[in-house]
């Protein structure tokens, strides 16, 4: 096993049997089949072709667009076809910086094919030279990879909070990091990455952040989604990672980002250019 398999792990996505979905002329997603057929229920909201899928014109608005499409995703919900809704709603356009075009719970995202953006922190010590980083194990209740390790701290993006707030709300949350140590996290960059999962599709950006932390602090759950924290040398991490899928699979294109920046995957490392390839599709 190596970095590469972690890395091709996250790039799955073979296009054939999705549909574009397509909002005021605009590629914003992309459905499977199964759910495109699904979606010939709503004539008033989706037009369902062969080669695409059309949001309704005569929704002209970003509330309007939102309203109808989420009277779909709860009779999706309702029938199975995705997930529990969890009332927390993400973007849906063509860029994290351009107006979106609606909103989307959470939940439907993966279904419809959105890009969907989070934040991930790596949380790490200095012992001299030598360096640690705090890992996290998901809860075995987690709705979504349960029981895998995961980064210190990490969540999703949803719309109507900046990055950086919404990072020290996660931190807060999932490790007990006080605000004013949180926001000294410094944004390192981004994964980007088109990962094929049974819920749909992840075509997604993870804003990537560093925070060095004192050594005697030690991360608590609050909120719980993580059961445990451990404090591993950077040298296991990377062996876990290369070797084994104890981590969600996006997880493991942040470490492997923080071991290239921090030069623990050496340019002379055999598969160094398309390691750093492939962490951004």
């Amino acid at each position: 096993m190596s970095f590469l398999d972690r890395i091709r792990e996250c790039h799955n996505h073979d296009p054939a049997g999705f549909r574009p979905w397509i909002v005021a002329g605009e590629i914003v997603g992309h459905l499977r089949d199964g759910i495109a057929a699904r979606l010939t229920a709503f004539p008033s909201v989706f037009s369902v072709e062969t080669d695409r899928i059309l949001l309704a014109p005569e929704l002209t608005d970003y509330a309007a667009r939102s309203e109808a499409v989420a009277e779909v995703a709860a009779a999706l919900a309702e029938d199975g076809a995705i997930s529990g809704l969890r009332g927390e709603l993400y973007p849906v356009g063509t860029g994290f910086s351009v107006p979106p075009l609606l909103q989307l719970d959470r939940a439907a995202v993966p279904a419809f094919g959105v890009r969907a953006y989070g934040v991930h922190l790596s949380g790490y010590v200095r012992e001299g030279d030598a360096l640690k980083m705090w890992i996290g194990r998901r809860s075995p209740n987690k709705r979504t990879y349960p029981g895998l390790l995961d980064n210190m701290v990490a969540g999703g993006q949803p719309i109507g909070i900046g990055l950086m707030d919404n990072l020290v709300k996660e931190c807060a949350e999932e490790a007990a990091i006080p605000e004013a140590l949180a926001r000294k996290a410094v944004p390192v960059g981004a994964i980007t990455y088109v990962h094929e999962a049974p819920e749909g599709l992840k075509p997604d950006v993870q804003f990537c952040f560093e925070l060095e932390l004192p050594a005697d602090f030690v991360p608590r759950n609050t909120d719980g989604e993580i059961t445990e924290f451990y404090l591993w040398p950077i040298e296991q991490v990377a062996e876990t990672v290369r070797d084994t899928n104890e981590f969600k699979f996006n997880c493991n294109l942040v470490i492997i980002d923080f071991l290239v920046r921090h030069g623990l995957i050496a340019p002379e490392h055999p598969d160094y250019v398309a390691i750093a390839r492939g962490l951004r599709s």
